[in-house]
């Protein structure tokens, strides 16, 4: 037979326990209600108070007074019990799978919170320059969302100034950005992902487009299509630093800031544009893309792309720079191999 109620579970008393609703949200519960709950749960399943206390590893009399408590503070006998059984009330019975699934929900809340702190789940905010979209970036997308399903990647198309500043406040979690080598901006944690040579568009149907060689006084009085400065100011420099190294300065006929939108007014014939070596992709109709010939090469414009993230991003951003870094050492290792191979071929015609 049940034992009286103790002074501490009298104490214990004076705090009331929430009943589970079918029909409402779980509210919130003290540790000490959840387990009277879960108690609860371990007798009405087993219908038996010595299983349920070695399921629950207690005593049959610490059991036998959690029951008393819930039930004095429902208000209404939760159990039947005689000297030979144990069986629901009708009350119990109505509880049964409220309180189950009760629970359930609260541990599905407890392993996404567990989730969220180990980068496995929640939301990442990305920026990325247009250039990048050409590039790996897709590729790791898909990867990284197959293997981090519980990741929602949040994606926003934005240049390196407006991803600056969505950084600082904190609409941004991380961002691809475009710079000249060496450059990247300041005050973020980061890395470099890539560096490229910067080529020509040009028009189709212009003559530098058809010569044979491009001809270095031809390509210095070539108007340009270039990005504004604000946008990108070390590489937009980087452009102006290979005019003036040639003793020439640069007559912008237009200013565009998307890459796709430089690339489609050099279609039109405002102008040759520099752009990343990516944006050779992007095949618009109207346009050809050249590389310096090597007596022009040298001091030519290069660009890097970097990735930023901000010092309290969420765990999930973490989880995504380690992606990215594994696959960037992936790469490096693919390219070592295929040079080590090339050599070995050589050597072996010789």
């Amino acid at each position: 037979m049940p034992s009286a109620p103790t002074p501490a579970a009298q104490h214990a008393d004076q705090h009331p326990v929430h009943t589970p609703s079918p029909h409402a949200a779980p509210p919130r519960l003290t540790g000490h209600e959840v387990r009277l709950w879960r108690q609860f749960l371990a007798v009405a399943e087993a219908l038996h108070f010595g299983r349920a206390a070695e399921r629950l590893h207690m005593t049959q009399p610490a059991l036998t007074l959690a029951i008393q408590q819930l039930e004095r503070h429902v208000g209404v006998p939760l159990l039947a019990r005689t000297r030979r059984s144990v069986a629901l009330t009708e009350a119990g019975a109505a509880l049964l799978e409220p309180v189950r699934d009760w629970l359930r929900q609260g541990e599905a809340l407890i392993e996404q919170a567990r989730a969220i702190g180990r980068g496995d789940s929640g939301r990442l905010r990305l920026g990325f320059v247009s250039t990048v979209g050409f590039g790996a970036l897709p590729h790791w997308l898909l990867a990284f969302r197959a293997a981090h399903a519980g990741v929602t990647v949040e994606l926003r198309e934005a240049t390196t100034d407006v991803q600056l500043r969505a950084l600082q406040q904190a609409e941004l979690d991380a961002g691809f950005v475009l710079h000249a080598p060496g450059m990247a901006p300041a005050g973020w944690p980061g890395g470099t992902v890539g560096r490229e040579r910067m080529v020509l568009a040009l028009p189709q149907d212009h003559a530098l487009a058809r010569a044979p060689r491009l001809s270095r006084s031809a390509l210095l009085r070539e108007p340009l299509v270039l990005f504004p400065r604000d946008i990108a100011p070390s590489l937009f420099d980087a452009v102006l630093s290979w005019y003036h190294a040639q003793g020439a300065s640069p007559r912008i006929a237009q200013e565009a800031i998307q890459m796709q939108t430089i690339v489609n007014l050099v279609s039109a014939g405002l102008g040759l544009a520099w752009v990343p070596e990516t944006v050779t992709q992007l095949q618009r109709p109207g346009v050809v893309y050249r590389a310096l010939p090597a007596a022009l090469a040298a001091g030519a414009p290069e660009c890097e792309t970097s990735l930023l993230w901000r010092p309290d991003a969420p765990a999930c951003v973490a989880r995504f720079v380690g992606f990215v870094q594994q696959r960037l050492g992936e790469l490096g290792a693919a390219v070592g191999t295929n040079r080590r191979e090339r050599s070995a071929r050589r050597g072996t015609r010789c």
